[in-house]
């Protein structure tokens, strides 16, 4: 696996995606966390099409913090089933990727 991701998150408000964004920062869980606010987001939940204004979350991270990422969103978040998505960073700029190291646990 890469030693570098991205996790995709939704929140159901911008306060949620604040505290979730400055709790995975103030941990050094994420080098960095994205906010872009009014996704609108479409899907199925208890067996009911729902139509949602969502806030999608973009955290940068080593894939190595991505278990305590995931336990540390579960404990902040509103929904039952959080969406907490990894995806690996094959290639990147070599500071950028170095800067997510230094400033990461």
């Amino acid at each position: 696996m890469a030693d570098y991701g991205i996790v995709l998150m939704t929140a159901s408000s911008h306060t949620e995606a604040e505290s979730i964004a400055e709790n995975l920062v103030t941990h050094k869980l994420a080098a960095c966390v994205n906010i872009l606010p009014n996704i609108k987001s479409f899907y199925f939940w208890d067996n009911k099409f729902c139509k949602d204004v969502e806030i999608l979350l973009i955290a940068k991270i080593k894939t190595s913090d991505f278990k305590d990422i995931e336990k540390s969103v579960k404990e902040i978040h509103s929904y039952d089933v959080p969406e907490v998505i990894l995806l690996p960073i094959e290639a990147g700029e070599k500071n950028y990727l170095e800067w997510i190291k230094q400033v990461t646990k």
